[in-house]
């Protein structure tokens, strides 16, 4: 795949996410959440500190199944590496409430990383502090049971279940620390939200923090609408228009031949994302938890129509050792027909890729953007103590569109006649496993630490010529958060 080693990727920030849970699960007790982060609490006004920081060891043998032995031979590319990233967030944030009751409220921090060693995309023994959050915002209530809560300035926004909008800037390259995928605000954010009862509407734009080197203008604006029920569940609807953009998209070649590129494709394409969860069996089957996605996307200017989607079930053994839960979901994303001259290619946007989120695989997600693929996935986790948590993931992984792009130009090569070719001749292209181990070691500090092995479908197969070797690695991190 001769665009293996794209610059087009996206972080994951699973060590973020793994965060937010462990947080929410052990210290949902106001008696245990002592905040030890305020400077200054008096005459309507509060300023904290807060401090995020992160260190992350990674190996990984047959990278991307060393397909580049075979596609990109002159590329000197190493498929065994290992190496060491990090970072550090420091910040500041305050509120002070007016004597109407609004409060104005804002954040200020940034984010310093770096990698030793060789990483997965061959960049290494660099790094960058950028800018993380910076915005001003105001929120209050209204009478009639209205609340607002207006905000201008570079911040982190999560969009129904982040499958378009979640991450909102890019790590790795240049700025290192690719895994941890420490930065998540948008470069320019404006939100607004107005609540009435268990609905919220949010209108925004956004400007997303990409890697300098690889910067495309994208411009975003649209609205969700969302309704919370008192069980967990909702339901809800995004629209996001691209207003500009210089992101180009790859058609499918006739016949698997080498795509074309549309400059500036991205620019005027709309999507709308329907999303639900919800138990609808409350009383008799209360154990069991119902999710799903759907996203249509169109661009008339270059005869785009795209879709997507997702559905998932979920069951709680409560009364087990260990509380297990069991997930069993399948999530699909169109790929170009290369017998059309429609462009039916999903772009997934700013999706969010964790493994517990939209992630495609675990080490699949690594070489998949979130188009022209398809995953039947399972997820088994256990709870042994409150402090830890394992998680074991299978995905088996396969393609919509057979001779068409699955990332960005990738799987475009020579056959064995000299005729460039795109895409696989066969749907199957892996079955991952990730084990993870995540530790809570005090309200403040958490390991985690996963192994994972990619096994390759006969799609790679025929890529390569012969059988491909498994992909391996593992991981062990330690991440602190005040």
């Amino acid at each position: 795949m001769a665009d293996l080693l794209s610059r087009r990727r996206r972080s994951r920030n699973h060590a973020r996410t793994t965060i937010a849970a462990a947080i929410t699960t052990l210290f949902a007790s106001p008696a245990l959440a002592e905040d030890r982060t305020t400077i200054i609490n008096r005459d309507g006004l509060t300023l904290r500190w807060h401090f995020q920081a992160g260190l992350n060891a990674v190996s990984e043998q047959n990278l991307f199944w060393d397909l580049s032995a075979t596609t990109a031979p002159g590329s000197t590319f190493d498929p065994d590496t290992n190496w060491l990233e990090g970072y550090i967030k420091p910040g500041l944030s305050f509120d002070y409430r007016l004597e109407s009751g609004a409060v104005i409220y804002g954040k200020l921090s940034v984010v310093s990383s770096y990698t030793m060693g060789t990483d997965a995309f061959d960049t290494g023994d660099t790094g960058a502090t950028t800018l993380e959050e910076a915005y001003l915002a105001i929120r209050g209530d209204v009478n009639g049971g209205l609340s607002y809560d207006f905000s201008f300035g570079p911040r982190e926004l999560t969009l129904g279940t982040g499958m378009l909008i979640a991450n909102g800037a890019s790590s790795g390259f240049d700025r290192g620390a690719l895994k941890l995928g420490p930065r998540e605000a948008w470069e320019r954010a404006a939100i607004g939200r107005l609540a009435f009862g268990t609905v919220t509407g949010t209108v925004f734009y956004l400007d997303p923090n990409e890697l300098p080197a690889n910067d495309s203008g994208n411009k975003l604006a649209g609205i969700d609408l969302r309704q919370d029920g008192p069980n967990g569940g909702y339901l809800g609807a995004t629209f996001v228009d691209v207003l500009n953009s210089g992101s180009p998209y790859p058609q499918a070649g006739s016949g698997g031949a080498a795509p074309t590129i549309i400059p500036g494709g991205r620019d005027g394409t709309k999507t709308i994302n329907l999303y639900a969860k919800t138990n609808p069996f409350a009383g008799t089957m209360e154990n069991w938890v119902f999710a799903g996605d759907f996203a249509y996307q169109w661009n008339d200017r270059i005869d785009l129509e795209s879709w997507a989607g997702r559905v998932t079930a979920s069951y709680n053994f409560v009364d087990a050792p260990w509380s297990p839960s069991l997930t069993l979901g399948y999530q699909t994303f169109s790929g170009d027909d290369p017998n059309t001259a429609k462009l039916e290619r999903f772009d997934p946007l700013y999706y969010q890729g964790s493994p517990s989120a939209w992630a495609t695989g675990s080490k699949s997600a690594s070489t998949f953007l979130n188009s022209n693929v398809n995953a039947l996935t399972l997820a088994l986790q256990l709870r042994p103590t409150q402090q830890d948590t394992l998680t074991i993931r299978y995905a088996h992984i396969r393609a919509n569109e057979l001779n068409s792009q699955i990332q960005f130009g990738q799987a475009t090569r020579l056959d064995e006649n000299g005729n460039l070719v795109t895409g696989v001749t066969n749907a199957e292209l892996a079955d991952d496993i990730f084990l993870e181990y995540s530790r809570i070691i005090n309200r403040n500090t958490f390991l985690t630490a996963g192994v994972s092995v990619s096994f390759p479908g006969a799609g790679i197969d025929n890529v390569i010529g012969g059988d491909a070797s498994p992909w391996t690695g593992g991981f062990v991190n330690v991440v602190i958060n005040f």
